[in-house]
């Protein structure tokens, strides 16, 4: 059987994109915290017709100390084992969503956290990030975006900014409705993955 040169560019196009993986980092660790469900959201939403896979990892359960290396990271020499495990799992994706909200005009001090642990492993990778807050998190994405161009990370050009209201939280700060919340971002969503998918082929060409 023979292809044409337009049938094979596309074979070739879908051959780079299966098995590529992407992790939706959930960037708090409040036990509080309302990020997980958007995080999943976030994972079903971009999930939903693409050819790369999206898993959840949520940094309350990989549970890092504080930077306890006594090397840069950048050497890659890393003297302990919990390091060496998150190595291991950043390595095995790639590309990136980290989804977190604005403190203080900020971002979750575990999140920096757990990017300063390593560097290679975040190197050239495509990511995006998800942000939400009463005014969307906007302050935050400033403050990580410089992070990840430290990094050497490959910034997608499609973000959000998810705006959460007092009307859209019970009196135990959680979402009433989670779906109606995110349910304007859907577009949005789908614009990542299909970013993601364009970032992560053009690595392979």
């Amino acid at each position: 059987m023979t292809f044409s040169n337009e049938t094979s560019s596309a074979t070739a196009a879908t051959s780079s994109r299966q098995g590529k993986r992407v992790a939706v980092i959930i960037g708090s660790t409040r036990p509080t915290r309302i990020c997980p469900g958007i995080a999943r959201w976030v994972r079903d939403a971009a999930q939903a017709e693409s050819p790369l896979q999206y898993d959840l990892i949520d940094l309350a359960e990989i549970n890092l100390p504080f930077l306890d290396e006594p090397l840069k990271a950048a050497l890659g020499q890393y003297q302990h084992e919990h390091t060496r495990a998150w190595s291991r799992l950043v390595s095995g994706y790639d590309a990136f969503i980290f989804v977190f909200p604005q403190y203080n005009w900020g971002y979750p001090a575990p999140l920096k956290n757990a990017l300063d642990f390593l560097y290679r492993e975040w190197h050239g990778k495509p990511v995006s990030y998800v942000t939400y807050g009463t005014h969307g998190g906007n302050k935050g994405a400033d403050q990580i975006r410089g992070v990840l161009a430290g990094l050497k990370m490959r910034e997608l050009n499609q973000h959000l900014e998810v705006v959460i209201t007092d009307k859209d939280v019970d009196d135990d700060w959680q979402l009433r409705d989670l779906d109606a919340v995110m349910h304007p971002y859907c577009t949005a969503a789908l614009r990542i993955d299909a970013q993601m998918v364009e970032a992560l082929e053009s690595m392979h060409q």
